[in-house]
């Protein structure tokens, strides 16, 4: 009886032991969702006469490196979607980096010059949705 007893102790820590969930580390990082950047592109304006090469490129930045940059195939300034039509772009942030972000859109106009669109996204913040509308 003893030994059975004994067995069944045993048994049981066993089996206590091996229910343990352990999970991997994630150093510091967002232990929540993924964290998001939309990024929206559209204008309000009346571009349809407007022929000069647009290029578009998105981004994003932290405090110290820029943890993704993008290009978008160069348009027509006339082909920048209405509103009801937006270009919309989802990029997870790479890293799930939980600090303070930089995001928007770097534009060059061919032979006119080149500009930005630049909005901030809070440390924590799980989405933000970069809203540009060309002028």
């Amino acid at each position: 009886m003893k030994i059975f007893l004994i067995s069944i102790v045993a048994l049981l820590i066993v089996i206590a032991e091996s229910c343990k969930k352990t999970y991997p580390s994630n150093d510091g990082q967002n232990p929540g969702n993924q964290r998001k950047i939309r990024f929206q592109l559209y204008t309000d304006k009346d571009f349809s006469s407007e022929t000069s090469v647009i290029k578009f490129s998105i981004f994003i930045r932290n405090a110290h490196t820029t943890l993704f940059d993008s290009s978008l195939a160069p348009m027509q300034i006339k082909d920048i979607p209405d509103a009801a039509h937006k270009l919309v772009f989802e990029k997870e942030v790479p890293g799930n980096d939980n600090s303070d972000l930089a995001a928007g859109f770097n534009y060059e106009i061919q032979n006119v010059g080149n500009s930005w669109y630049i909005d901030t996204s809070r440390a924590g913040n799980e989405l933000k949705v970069i809203d540009y509308s060309f002028q």
